[in-house]
């Protein structure tokens, strides 16, 4: 079982495929490491070798992924909060950041839609 920066690959699918499940490695930059290192793109997981993997380890300890990713992320977000400016603001109240419209939009953020015909009537 090939395991990269904390992350079990999946062994039946190609390499270039199994890297992305890394956070912080997408298509693009697994071709990239994968050319670097001289490594085929359509090898399984499963048929890499020890050495190969190793290398692979070795070059992924360079660039930010998985805990580092997330925590820088969380913290970029901490420093617009704290300082207190739209985008914080924005995210502070779980509304979407980036100036798209909340009127018809954004249930993932706003929650389940309710309507007036939802609403139990109060009977006494």
């Amino acid at each position: 079982m090939a395991r990269v920066a904390g992350i079990n690959l999946p062994k039946n699918k190609r390499i270039e495929i199994g890297l992305t499940y890394v956070m912080g490695i997408g298509r693009h930059l697994s071709k990239k490491i994968l050319t670097e290192l001289s490594i085929n793109l359509d090898t399984k997981t499963d048929d890499l070798t020890e050495i190969e993997l190793q290398k692979l380890r070795e070059y992924i300890t360079r660039i930010p992924t998985e805990g580092d990713l997330r925590r820088k992320t969380s913290m970029d977000i901490k420093r617009l909060q704290d300082i207190g400016c739209y985008r914080g603001f924005r995210h502070r109240l779980k509304l979407p950041v980036r100036g798209q419209r909340t009127k018809t939009n954004a249930r993932t953020k706003r929650g389940k839609k309710v309507t007036i015909a939802n609403k139990k009537k109060v009977t006494k």
